[in-house]
């Protein structure tokens, strides 16, 4: 069988979610010869073994360590043999076909990235792409969302938007646009790392389609641990995309948006 599409799922602690993730895949990508390929990051909740007896055909990396976010989709991307790559959060459910999703990214090479429309286990809408940041939008995280109308509510007018990133938790590329920018940048452990995934194809001229006509649930869960780490990635992100003048402005907003996270008992 010819592979079309190489699935890469990133599992830490994921047990009660994997049923659900996968079996919403037996039909998103019904007809299309696709392999599923799960690194485990050294999870102690039995995933692995759950994953072997109930789903034989994944192939199964266990990792030894917890390798992060982007380092694990990296070393299941250098594994996968299909020309397209789905990378796919394991606490997610899709709700649609994929082939849609799929014809966008190859319609045209210019689109390097496509998204589809996440939602909440109450299927409400949740905004999951967003404007490259700036120094100064740095002060407040939520300045780096989508300012269109749109954006704002879900209330969509069209199938298909270009938007500067989306969210990691569900991506389509090639793999070899993938392989071209070195995929995730390991510098980041987790979170901001598909914002600066997103800018590394913009600079080789490869645009993030959305597709707000096709949808996924994800289980998204807020805590202070995730917000300390958004902050870190952002400081990262401005080293590496931001001139030093840039840089410096940059983190300063950071430091002022922690303080006020603080202060609100955020942090």
């Amino acid at each position: 069988m010819q592979i079309d599409l190489s699935v890469i799922i990133v599992n830490y602690n994921g047990l009660s979610f994997i049923k659900a993730c996968f079996n919403s895949l037996e039909y998103a990508l019904k007809d299309i010869d696709h392999e599923v390929i799960v690194v485990d990051n050294h999870s102690h909740d039995k995933s692995c073994l759950y994953i072997k007896q109930k789903f034989p055909e994944v192939r199964l990396i266990e990792s030894n360590t917890n390798l992060g976010f982007g380092k694990a989709n990296n070393l299941g991307v250098k594994k996968a043999v299909g020309s397209t790559i789905l990378l796919l959060n394991i606490d997610t459910i899709l709700q649609d076909h994929l082939l849609p999703a799929i014809q966008t990214l190859r319609e045209n090479t210019d689109n390097g990235i496509v998204a589809i429309n996440m939602i909440d286990a109450q299927k409400q809408y949740i905004s999951a792409v967003g404007r490259f940041p700036s120094p100064w939008r740095l002060i407040k995280i939520s300045m780096l969302s989508d300012k269109r109308n749109a954006f704002k509510k879900g209330n969509f007018e069209k199938k298909k938007y270009a938007v500067d990133w989306v969210s990691g938790a569900f991506m389509l590329i090639r793999k070899s646009d993938y392989d071209m920018i070195n995929g995730f940048d390991t510098d980041y452990f987790m979170y901001v790392e598909d914002v600066d995934l997103c800018k590394r194809m913009a600079d080789i001229g490869k645009k993030c389609i959305f597709r707000s006509d096709l949808n996924y649930i994800h289980f998204v869960g807020f805590n202070k641990s995730r917000e300390n780490l958004l902050l870190k990635g952002y400081e990262i992100y401005a080293h590496k995309h931001f001139n030093s003048f840039g840089t410096t402005i940059g983190k300063m907003m950071i430091s002022v948006n922690r303080k006020v996270k603080s202060f609100k008992g955020v942090l």
